[in-house]
């Protein structure tokens, strides 16, 4: 009977485990965040002291470590990869960021002047063309087509480093949302009707 209990419970706890592999949509933001404010030199805001847990009693403390480990031992290694976080430490994506980051001085007095705007898909573009003095033009469009270069690499660099290429276009259109969100008071960005607004 004890025998046939357990393999109940078993069956119950395995049929309520579903795993999919997901795209993280909140830690996909949590990581555009990072990374828009690192290379616009954003301070990050402190992390809030955590609180503390609360006391268990051992029969409590023993029922979620017999659970825990038959959930370890039902989810295997690699669901369990499957994990919240998006890894955005790779050599590539730090190489990206610092790119981005050196040319976000040069970028900064065009943004500030209006020159440029971020496009509804997170990329940039010259906003109206007829009032950058002639000299920037060349200037401007060469700074664009790195940027926006640079900003494609590192949505698809995270997702190879996160082992899921075909995240591309999630990648992407979190970080769309994010350019925009982070933008600067003063800066111009395309609402979905693509037309320019100032922020």
């Amino acid at each position: 009977m004890k025998k046939l209990c357990f393999a109940a419970v078993l069956l119950a706890l395995t049929a309520c485990v579903t795993i999919n592999i997901y795209f993280p949509a909140a830690a996909a933001e949590k990581a555009a965040d990072k990374i828009i404010k690192g290379i616009q030199d954003v301070t990050e805001a402190v992390n809030k002291e955590p609180e503390p847990e609360a006391k268990l009693s051992d029969w409590q403390l023993s029922l979620y470590t017999s659970i825990d480990g038959l959930i370890n031992v039902i989810i295997s290694p690699v669901q369990a990869a499957n994990k919240a976080d998006l890894s955005i430490d790779s050599t590539g994506i730090k190489r990206l960021r610092s790119s981005m980051k050196a040319r976000f001085k040069t970028l900064k007095p065009f943004y500030n002047k209006g020159y440029i705007g971020i496009q509804v898909s997170g990329y940039l573009s010259v906003r109206n063309s007829n009032e950058i003095p002639l000299r920037n033009r060349n200037k401007i469009n060469k700074l664009i087509a790195a940027e926006n270069s640079d900003r494609k690499a590192l949505y698809q660099a995270i997702a190879n480093a996160n082992g899921h290429p075909e995240w591309f276009a999630q990648i992407e259109t979190t970080f769309a949302k994010r350019w925009i969100s982070n933008a600067r008071s003063g800066w111009w960005y395309q609402k979905t009707n693509n037309s320019w607004t100032q922020k």
